[in-house]
């Protein structure tokens, strides 16, 4: 298969999509960790270059993309400049939300394989996403574990809840924990590279002169 066309329904329409979760551009609402550091306007600025990143990363991948904000749907920001579809995260805690996008693009949209990323990563490339989707010809589930414990990146090919549940979100187990509920479930998974995303100034100190 070629990744770069995705693969393709009767009517000829791409049937990979790519989830993007987002929050929305507020100072004090972004980046809580690094913020506590250099201050909300900063943060929000950093905040803005890793969105940056992650647009430059996905414009011209051949798939469905959808970008999903935190509180509202933004107008005439950085997404106008891409196929970007806008949706809204709903739900009570990230893994809701998460599964509650995933529910919709494999129930309603009847997608063949979704892989979800987030905004914060700035060594994720477009070379991996597409490996992502590409993994997911052979696996059920993709996982690009994150160097705190979390994860940058969830692909799989069919609607699994299952994995959402009962985790303990922004906490050092919840790559282990995705893991453990993929194989009590009894499917495979591969796992890609581990990155680093950036929630301390160290973190940004390590990765902001290659944007």
């Amino acid at each position: 298969m070629n990744t770069q066309q995705g693969t393709l329904n009767k009517e000829g329409r791409t049937r990979e999509k790519l989830i993007i979760f987002v929050k929305n551009e507020e100072a004090g609402k972004t980046k809580t960790r690094l913020a506590a550091t250099i201050g909300d306007e900063q943060a929000l600025e950093v905040y803005q270059k890793l969105l940056g990143w992650t647009f430059e990363q996905t414009r011209d991948l051949e798939v469905a993309k959808e970008v999903w904000y935190s509180r509202f749907i933004a107008e005439k920001d950085i997404w106008e400049g891409g196929d970007f579809k806008k949706q809204l995260q709903s739900g009570e805690n990230l893994g809701k939300r998460m599964s509650n996008a995933f529910q919709q693009s494999f129930l309603d949209e009847s997608f063949q394989k979704v892989v979800i990323i987030g905004s914060d990563c700035a060594e994720l490339t477009s070379g991996i996403i597409q490996q992502a989707f590409q993994e997911l010809e052979e696996h059920e589930f993709v996982i690009g574990p994150a160097e705190d414990g979390g994860y940058y990146l969830l692909g799989m090919r069919s609607y699994h809840p299952e994995v959402f549940e009962e985790i303990e979100w922004s906490t050092g187990s919840v790559f282990q924990k995705t893991v453990e509920k993929i194989r009590d479930i009894g499917l495979n998974h591969t796992t890609l590279k581990e990155l680093n995303d950036v929630d301390t100034i160290e973190d940004w100190n390590r990765v902001k002169s290659g944007l």
